[in-house]
């Protein structure tokens, strides 16, 4: 099948390298000249796990190709996905311009019949306004389908390749079977393709990650409220996620969700409840909770060093806003930096893949260093901020070694608190007891 791909942000690159591994012609589209240049070259501009060899495989195979121009990737597909951005607006709602000048372009475009396949993450009725958009333009048959995707930065290419199930929102039994065809080869092994209408496939994508962001946001209330009460909260997770009812995955505490789905999409499905007059009570208590979340370690950095931060030198292990990206949008890290600053506080920071894209941000404001230790070295403290595994059995002698004084705030609870305190560090962590020294 010919596909295009409008968009090559992570779901647009993503979608197009892992089609084209099936073997469709598929031509991905981006405005950018520099980005589509350097794609054509074989340069992933993204960190994405195993991205790279697929995209690599299949632009050698001529499966996959890369082009400026809107309307050779219309002309190409027989389906054309909408993978482009929708950011938070001022009021967070979902910026639909993007999407919807695409759309006008399209109409303006189209000659022939094509399925138009909202990919990007998008509010209930954004279908009807394709539509309505691309109608405005052209008498040419299209349809337009809703088919959110599922995929964590990190584990994007298996979650393509092998998903849970694939959401497709259509009225058109034209498109319908069109979609479900170039998706059965990803799943021969039962796992669902479920037909549902456009407005509840919208939905569903919002609603799978506000549960996912609340379900996180419910055990950093609990782990906050173990501080107080003396109890572990890792003994707490254990004993609820035994329950299959519950279930162990996202009840591990910390300093808050980030990254380009969670926080925005709570925000823009906490909009459309106040657009129908909804009140999303739940979403509201979500929002505040994590944007509290993220800078939780800053009183407990400020009552050790007794409210005197100037001239200290701290250290902090990642970046992103989880491991196995170079993302930082709306990473924690971000937050307890910009509250280091403003204390005087010279951060010194390491992340594998992130750090780029930091210093893009902040410049000459911190010292980028390419070695967890050597981030350590003269440091009153260490930060934790991103659970990257080689940060989960450091040598604590050598880290002790390099440190002003050994102290660790950790925010994602990587160490034992008994290991911890025979290498004589003080260690804070998130819904657990302080070690002292």
């Amino acid at each position: 099948m010919n596909i295009s791909v409008i968009g090559t942000g992570y779901v647009g690159l993503v979608t197009g390298t892992c089609l084209a591994e099936t073997g469709n012609e598929v031509i991905c589209v981006d405005i950018d000249e520099q980005k589509v240049a350097q794609m054509k070259k074989g340069i992933v501009p993204i960190y994405e796990p195993h991205l790279d060899v697929l995209f690599d495989r299949n632009i050698k195979a001529n499966r996959l190709k890369f082009t400026t121009s809107l309307e050779e990737g219309l002309s190409h597909g027989d389906v054309i996905f909408l993978a482009l951005p929708t950011p938070e607006d001022e009021d967070g709602s979902a910026d639909l311009s993007y999407v919807l000048n695409v759309a006008k372009n399209i109409g303006q475009l189209i000659k022939d019949y094509k399925v138009i396949v909202d990919k990007s993450t998008v509010p209930v009725g954004t279908s009807d306004k394709v539509k309505e958009t691309i109608s405005q333009e052209t008498n040419v048959e299209f349809d337009v389908v809703s088919n959110p995707e599922f995929l964590r930065e990190g584990f994007a290419v298996d979650d393509f390749l092998k998903p849970e199930r694939i959401v497709i929102g259509s009225s058109s039994d034209r498109a319908t079977t069109l979609m479900k065809n170039l998706y059965k080869p990803f799943v021969r092994s039962g796992n669902p393709i479920l037909i549902m209408d456009e407005r509840s496939a919208e939905l569903t994508k919002y609603a799978a990650n506000s549960f996912l962001a609340t379900k996180i946001t419910f055990m950093n209330e609990i782990a906050n409220f173990c501080e107080k009460v003396g109890a572990d909260v890792d003994m707490v997770r254990i004993g609820m996620g035994t329950d299959s009812r519950i279930g162990k995955r996202f009840l591990f505490p910390g300093i808050g969700y980030g990254g380009s789905c969670f926080p925005k999409d709570v925000k823009a499905l906490h909009k459309s409840g106040k657009d129908t007059n909804h009140d999303f009570k739940i979403l509201n208590a979500v929002i505040k909770v994590n944007d509290s979340q993220k800078t939780i370690l800053i009183p407990k950095i400020k009552a050790y060093f007794n409210n005197d931060l100037s001239e200290k030198t701290i250290a902090i292990w990642g970046l992103a806003f989880k491991p196995e990206t170079d993302d930082i949008r709306e990473a924690p890290a971000l937050y307890i930096i910009d509250e280091l600053l403003k204390e005087g506080v010279k951060i010194k920071v390491f992340d594998p893949e992130a750090m780029p894209n930091v210093e893009k941000k902040y410049k000459d404001s911190l010292e980028y260093v390419d070695d967890k230790y050597e981030a350590a070295i003269n440091a009153d403290a260490l930060i934790i901020c991103t659970e990257w595994s080689i940060f989960r059995t450091p040598n604590f002698e050598k880290l002790k070694s390099k440190m002003n004084s050994p102290v660790i705030f950790d925010g994602r609870n990587l160490y034992d608190l008994n290991d911890l305190k025979k290498e004589g560090f003080y260690y804070t962590s998130i819904g657990r007891k302080v070690v002292e020294k």
